[in-house]
């Protein structure tokens, strides 16, 4: 398969370019800064990559993105500019869920080998909340074990997850509930995961139109009013 995946979701842009030759996969990777910077680079670095892939747009089986959740604007800058080189090339693309991309990055990081895992992957969602979703590894294939959330790090449910994976704990680390039993595992939602992730996605039909592309929005606010910021600096609930 010949593919392109990109993530502007955190504070780092990721992109990634696959194809096949001679029947081994070959990667070209691009990681910087997001953010503010994420809508004005994204498009050069994936130009660049995909004249290193010696590809055109139009021979791409499929076109990944990650939706969700994450940064308000970077979610738009992803799903706008997959859209945009979706429907100019008449490729489809492929909506993957950041959350899961975060557990199996943290997977192929940290786990490699393993044959079964159960990850509670979390992102800061700012705001002094973090994204979730708990994830079950067997048999080569993960399946999400109940629907996102937001909320306090010292909400978070476990799920009998073993594993959390994320870029939380620098931040929330202390507010989080740990135990001695529970690894913690530092990681973001890569484009090289979604890669990974893609051929079962696209085998359980996950890919759509460009038309149809939206990113997923788990928190209708993006923003704390003055009063809020101020109550929050002062640690009032």
């Amino acid at each position: 398969m010949k593919l392109l995946a990109f993530d502007t979701s955190t504070e780092l842009i990721s992109i990634a370019v696959m194809r096949v030759f001679d029947g081994t996969p070959r990667l070209w990777q691009h990681s910087g800064a997001g953010g503010a910077q994420a809508s004005s680079a994204l498009i050069p670095a994936i130009e660049t990559l995909m004249a290193e892939a010696e590809l055109r747009f139009e021979q791409l089986d499929a076109i990944a993105f990650g939706a969700g959740p994450g940064s308000f604007t970077g979610l738009r800058t992803a799903c706008a500019v997959a859209q945009g080189l979706g429907l100019g090339a008449d490729v489809p693309l492929l909506p993957v869920d950041t959350l899961l991309a975060v557990a199996e990055e943290a997977r192929a990081q940290q786990a490699p080998q393993a044959q079964r895992l159960r990850v509670l992957a979390l992102l800061d969602a700012r705001m002094d909340e973090l994204y979730a979703a708990p994830y079950d590894y067997a048999d080569g294939r993960w399946q999400q074990l109940a629907d996102f959330s937001l909320g306090k790090p010292e909400q978070v449910a476990l799920h009998a997850c073993t594993a959390l994976a994320g870029n939380v704990f620098a931040a929330y680390g202390e507010r989080l509930p740990l135990s001695p039993v529970l690894s913690c595992w530092p990681a973001l939602p890569t484009a090289a995961a979604m890669l990974r992730l893609a051929p079962q996605l696209l085998a359980h039909g996950n890919a759509v139109r460009a038309q149809d592309a939206l990113p997923r929005y788990i928190r209708d606010k993006v923003a704390l009013t003055t009063e809020e910021r101020a109550a929050v600096k002062a640690g009032k609930p």
